[in-house]
């Protein structure tokens, strides 16, 4: 799960009055999947992307970062180590050195070649089939926003921010891209995000599903903010009614097409 904390110090050199709405919902319970549906494919991967489409999710999270000489890729760590049977960062190798790798598989009887995708695949696979949650990384903001200009994809899209000086880049050069991020664990009480809301002025909160009180999830929506926190995890199930009773409208989770099979059950689907 992802944990950033904004300084309580920190203010936008630009302070933006409006709330932007990420992409018009598709449905009344937004489900994103994390890395794409990578129990089931690898993470980060365009079949695990495309797993998330099948099964009709609303948001595949990618990773974005950048190579040695400049092209934008998706991989969650700052290495391929972990996920190739190459070594080194991302920003110390070429995208052909990249595109030569092979992604690995959790089960060893998948025969299937993976590769890393680059951003540009991603858009096209994903372009009007499925909306699109950048975890940023490390990427230029302006050949971000530029390629998904080029794609007429800038509206189906929202941004986690990672650092201060992305939030800034992204509010210069894409004013109306929806931003999110984590609450800090020591927001606890509505007096508290008030401030901090006001300081730093996400349009999305991020965090933990369990670091929120109902009282959190409705004083957000009071601020006109969409709360679509983590609950990623191997018995995530045991806590999804736990997290509707707090009332979320959606969650990143590692299972999309249970949780989807769920909501369903629900009728929030």
């Amino acid at each position: 799960m992802k944990y950033l904390v904004f300084l309580a110090c920190f203010v936008l050199g630009t302070a933006q009055a409006q709330v932007n709405k990420p992409p018009a919902p598709r449905h009344a319970f937004t489900v994103i999947a994390h890395r794409g549906d990578h129990v089931i494919c690898p993470e980060n991967t365009l079949a695990a992307y495309n797993e998330a489409i099948k099964n009709e999710v609303d948001y595949v999270e990618i990773d974005l970062r950048t190579t040695k000489d400049g092209h934008l890729v998706s991989m969650h760590d700052a290495t391929v180590d972990r996920m190739t049977e190459g070594k080194g960062k991302i920003s110390d190798l070429t995208l052909a050195e990249i595109e030569a790798l092979h992604v690995k598989s959790n089960d060893s009887t998948d025969k299937t070649v993976y590769r890393v995708p680059t951003f540009e695949e991603i858009l096209t696979l994903c372009k009007g089939k499925i909306y699109i949650y950048i975890d940023y990384k490390k990427a230029d903001v302006a050949q971000t926003f530029s390629m998904l200009k080029s794609f007429g994809m800038e509206k189906q899209v929202l941004v986690y921010i990672n650092y201060p000086q992305q939030f800034v880049d992204w509010r210069k050069i894409a004013p109306a891209m929806p931003l999110m991020v984590s609450k800090p664990e020591n927001i606890k009480d509505e007096p508290a995000l008030n401030t901090y809301v006001d300081k730093v002025k996400p349009d999305i909160l991020d965090g933990g599903w369990d670091e929120y009180t109902p009282q959190l999830v409705a004083a957000a929506k009071l601020l006109n903010l969409v709360v679509w926190p983590d609950i990623q995890g191997k018995n995530e199930a045991a806590d999804w009614n736990s997290a509707l009773a707090k009332g979320f409208n959606g969650l990143q989770t590692d299972h999309p097409a249970d949780l989807i099979k769920f909501l369903k059950e629900k009728g929030l689907r």
